[in-house]
């Protein structure tokens, strides 16, 4: 029987991604798991304090670096190594067989053990399997590892062959040494790069009672690929219920994939030694915080962690630490890092739990492959599935000067096509509304309601949250907020999603959870997104008034039904509890007449790209700069002064209320509605 009395819990049909759930001596841990590396009795810049903070349940210690410093006999005089280092938690420690493989020039391989020099005085060791399991027995580790011949992935057949047999060989040694300890013990599956030695070492090693099992020999000189491959193959040959462990292969990329593939528990040194480098891991990819680009940023490291490092300190002084080769640089980006980590797991468990694993991979796996200034492109799938650059009605469109858009193929237009998206979003929605300060209106708990009308790519609704979370975080306080998107068709957001190197805005928690669950909220709980899939006019009865309106569909050309008199009067008898501002970027003549003769005041807007105005409309006429008889003279002369929904017979009295709307009353010379008919 396990000692580890694992469970496995959940496993997905359209992956291999498992979620179970073992208990050592020291507690319950959830796979699957990250284990931070705490090679020498400590993880490299951090306190056990910080450790628990980050969420760490389950360390990795080495029982080589052990053996020469401190020695197990220090070990055994103070209890174990949770009372030597004031770890409550569990540990697993390696056998050394990979920092034995790492000094070729320092060690000989032998029947009886792996005989070197130790780096620290120079004395000549013997490491058996007896001797490695009675170290990791005065370790008191929770998890031990047999110890296992290390070789280059790419080394030839026969040695591959020769080292894998002497790990069986070994692998029952270790297990006759461990005896009645209470300890669990993982057996290692080796054999390089050629599965029919995989497939050997699996039912030689999987054949002896190991309380798991451990797929070692990778990421030791094969390639991304056919590492993916081999932890595929590998991980089909092992025991369904028992617990599977990836040896030292860690990037988040390669967690995700591992996962994919059926791996429940990884280690990894990068979240510490790339934080000593300045780097820092994030869903928006990888931040180099030694580039002057952050010098003067007052942003948190990532806005989407709530780690200590994100609540407390800004890039700007991240950055500085960094250059200065400050101590408190590596812990504080150390510390992100391992929460980082810890997240990724917790989420990735989630994912497996609610069914939705594939979904999540698909959302993050090109996230996680971003480096900031580095034009790194998005992974290529080899499957090709769900990572075309078309779907449905929609393409992504790539502009020369480096953004991407969506484009409609029926129509050919081009969401956001004159600029940047996320420029061109913020620019014409969050700033020319002033929702900055909109948001820190803190006085009133009353949700300020923004409808975003024609979701689209969520250029706009996540220019608008970027927002939220920038007042948020800088003050602490902020206004609640009720976003409502409207959208039939959610295809250019699929889209979008599945390609989040090309779309900025796209890196976040939220549009992923939008299209599984049609709702987000924020941390705080003071923002929540709603989405109301379907026609518009049918849907705005269901939200709640709105303040400000993102108007944002297709043009009259592509969709005329939204931009006729009726549909902007139902809107104008949707917003008569308060005070509604609507932003667009058309400047139609019939689309503004429209506004008009439904009893919006209208206003020229702020330039965008090449245009040079927009649209604004409000329900409001104190605030006043409305058009006036420029406007009114543009219109007279106008071929489209009349929505195509205005028949004949109502041009008339269509005209008399464009010239009789209250905006006008102050237009001198007002041509009569006659005159406009001669």
């Amino acid at each position: 029987m396990s000692r580890l009395n694992f469970k496995l819990e959940f496993k997905n049909s359209d992956s291999q991604a498992r979620a179970g759930r073992l208990t050592t001596l020291h507690g319950e841990v959830q796979t699957p798991v990250f284990m931070p590396v705490g090679t020498q009795a400590t993880v490299k810049s951090q306190t056990v304090e910080s450790l628990k903070t980050t969420g760490s349940k389950i360390l990795l210690a080495n029982t080589y670096h052990l053996l020469l410093r401190p020695g197990p006999e220090v070990f055994e005089r103070l209890g174990g190594i949770h009372k030597f280092m004031n770890w409550d938690g569990s540990v697993l420690t390696d056998s050394g067989g990979f920092q034995i493989f790492s000094l070729p020039n320092a060690r000989e391989m032998r029947e009886e053990g792996a005989k070197f020099r130790s780096y620290v005085d120079g004395k000549v060791f013997l490491l058996s399997p007896e001797e490695s399991i009675r170290i990791q027995k005065a370790i008191r580790s929770d998890i031990m590892m047999v110890l296992d011949q290390c070789i280059p992935s790419t080394a030839e057949f026969a040695q591959a062959e020769k080292a894998a047999d002497l790990t069986y060989r070994w692998a029952k040694r270790s297990l006759a040494a461990r005896g009645d300890s209470p300890q669990a013990l993982f057996g290692i599956v080796q054999g390089a790069v050629y599965p029919e030695l995989r497939r050997k070492s699996a039912d030689q090693i999987t054949g002896l009672p190991f309380d798991g099992f451990a797929i070692g020999g990778l990421a030791v000189g094969e390639g991304k690929d056919e590492r993916e491959d081999l932890c595929e193959f590998t991980a089909r040959l092992l025991p369904e219920h028992l617990p599977r462990y990836l040896m030292g292969v860690g990037t988040p990329i390669d967690i995700l994939e591992a996962v994919h593939r059926g791996v429940d528990m990884f280690d990894c040194i990068l979240p510490s030694a790339l934080a000593q480098r300045g780097v820092a891991f994030s869903f928006q990819g990888k931040f180099q915080l030694r580039r002057a680009a952050y010098k003067f940023s007052d942003e948190a490291l990532d806005p989407e962690c709530d780690c200590l490092t994100c609540k407390n300190y800004s890039k700007g002084y991240l950055h500085h630490l960094v250059k200065a080769d400050e101590i408190l640089g590596w812990h504080l980006l150390g510390q992100h890092n391992l929460a980082f980590y810890h997240r990724l797991m917790r989420e990735i468990r989630e994912s497996i739990v609610e069914g939705r694993f594939l979904d999540y991979y698909h959302d993050k796996r090109d996230r996680l492959v971003i480096s900031d200034g580095a034009g790194v492109e998005p992974r290529k799938s080899r499957k090709k599935k769900g990572f075309e650059t078309v779907l449905g009605d929609y393409e992504i469109k790539d502009s020369e000067k480096g953004y991407s858009s969506i484009r409609h193929r029926s129509s050919g237009e081009v969401m956001h096509c004159v600029s940047n998206p996320d420029e061109e979003s913020f620019k014409l929605y969050i700033e020319q509304s002033n929702l900055e300060s909109l948001l820190a209106q803190t006085e009133t708990q009353e949700p300020l309601v923004i409808w975003d009308v024609g979701l689209g790519a969520a250029s706009n609704a996540m220019a608008a949250i970027r927002c939220f979370e920038k007042v948020f975080e800088a003050d602490g306080e902020v206004r609640p907020v009720e976003l409502i998107s409207f959208e039939n068709d959610l295809d250019s957001l699929r889209l979008s999603v599945q390609h989040p190197a090309r779309f900025p805005h796209i890196r976040h928690a939220a549009p992923q959870a939008l299209l599984n669950s049609g709702k987000w909220c924020h941390k705080s709980g003071l923002l929540k997104w709603n989405l109301h899939v379907g026609n518009f006019e049918d849907s705005m009865d269901r939200a709640a008034a709105p303040d400000l309106i993102f108007y944002d569909l297709y043009s009259f050309k592509t969709n005329p039904g939204a931009w006729t008199p009726s549909l902007f009067q139902k809107i104008y008898s949707s917003c008569r509890s308060k005070k509604t501002v609507i932003y667009t970027y058309t400047t139609s003549t019939a689309v503004r007449a429209a506004l008009l003769y439904a009893g919006f005041y209208v206003k020229k807007g702020i330039p965008t790209g090449p245009k040079l105005e927009t649209t604004v409309a409000t329900n409001d006429g104190t605030v006043g700069g409305f058009l006036g008889a420029e406007w009114l003279d543009k219109w007279q002369r106008s071929g489209a002064k009349f929505p195509e929904e205005i028949s004949a017979s109502n041009q008339e009295s269509f005209a008399a209320r464009i010239l009789g709307h209250p905006q006008f009353k102050f237009v001198r010379g007002q041509p009569s509605v006659t005159g406009i008919f001669s």
